[in-house]
């Protein structure tokens, strides 16, 4: 009688977050992908550079599958192991926001999760990158990342939650309010914008309605670029506002566009940049690129990237720049 063998699996915990992730958790969680003939070493990484470096080791030895446990932060650092190889990625979703895990509709459910990485159905979807940094969501310049920077600093210096030292943050960051004098450079043309935010998306964003902040669709190899219009702080308030309630005016709060490729060019010789939530200071300019295809992500089976037009990236948000 032929025997099965069990799939060895990497399973990467980000153990940092204080969410009673254990050696015990750990055991019970190797003992869940075993019950669905998966052999199972979990990993409790500690910080950033452990993560990525259980990551890298992994892919090295030959897993079948690398899974990523913790938020958008996690999947970004297990994922930069594995962009442009064939090796199958699972997600367990165990962040505060998921954004990546609920575009595909992977289950937020820890059983449902683990259920869905057993059944290995994976797609291919696309990474996106800024100066060799890989991101699967967005990227960032400008409001956005000194918001980060200073939510940070209340967390470590003061002591405060997640969500008081962000409303802290924004608040100090809208009083310094600092703008942006940009020179894109984007299908064969030139755009100079000065402004307080650029977001570089990997494919596009639903900008309104119920569904804000999410994708549809993650392999249509393009980028989509976000640039409001010189505001000030109440405009930029109002424009949180009705994006929040689905009342956006695409043409006259933003400019949209679709491309494969964007440089980003500055006065500053240096320049602090959001990836997936995580503020790094990069070189300018900024190169940012998609990566169609580079990664091959274990989702539920319903979910087909393939199944709408690869042209339809983007289509017609806002103003042409």
């Amino acid at each position: 009688m032929q025997t099965t063998i069990p799939k060895r699996t990497a399973v990467i915990i980000n153990a940092s977050a204080g969410n009673g992730h254990t050696s015990e958790w750990a055991s019970r969680l190797a003992d869940k992908f075993q019950s669905h003939g998966m052999s199972a070493q979990v990993t409790l990484a500690r910080s950033g550079d452990q993560i990525l470096e259980a990551s890298q080791f992994a892919a090295r030895d030959g897993y079948d599958v690398i899974v990523a446990g913790g938020g958008d932060g996690t999947i970004n650092t297990v994922a930069s192991a594995l962009v442009g190889t064939d090796i199958a990625f699972g997600v367990l979703p165990l962040g505060t926001l998921n954004h990546f895990a609920k575009d595909l509709h992977i289950p937020l459910d820890l059983d449902a999760a683990v259920r869905n990485i057993a059944a290995r159905h994976s797609v291919k979807i696309d990474a996106a990158e800024v100066n060799g940094r890989i991101f699967l969501n967005n990227s960032s310049l400008g409001l956005y990342p000194d918001i980060v920077r200073h939510r940070e600093t209340q967390q470590r210096r003061l002591g405060r939650g997640k969500w008081p030292a962000f409303f802290w943050a924004t608040v100090t960051a809208l009083r310094r309010y600092p703008f942006l004098n940009v020179t894109l450079r984007l299908n064969n043309e030139e755009h100079k914008r000065r402004t307080p935010f650029i977001f570089v998306g990997n494919n596009e964003y639903l900008m309104e309605g119920f569904n804000i902040g999410g994708r549809k669709r993650l392999d249509s190899g393009q980028l989509c670029l976000y640039v409001t219009h010189r505001t000030g702080r109440l405009g930029l308030l109002l424009l949180a506002i009705r994006a929040l309630f689905g009342r956006l005016r695409q043409a006259k709060d933003f400019d949209a566009v679709a491309a494969r490729e964007v440089l980003i060019e500055t006065r500053h010789k240096r320049i602090r940049v959001a990836t997936d939530g995580e503020v790094t200071v990069m070189e300018t300019p900024l190169r940012y690129r998609n990566c169609p295809g580079a990664l091959n992500v274990i989702v539920p089976q319903d979910v087909d990237m393939k199944a709408a037009n690869h042209a339809d990236a983007c289509p017609s948000v806002g103003s042409p720049l």
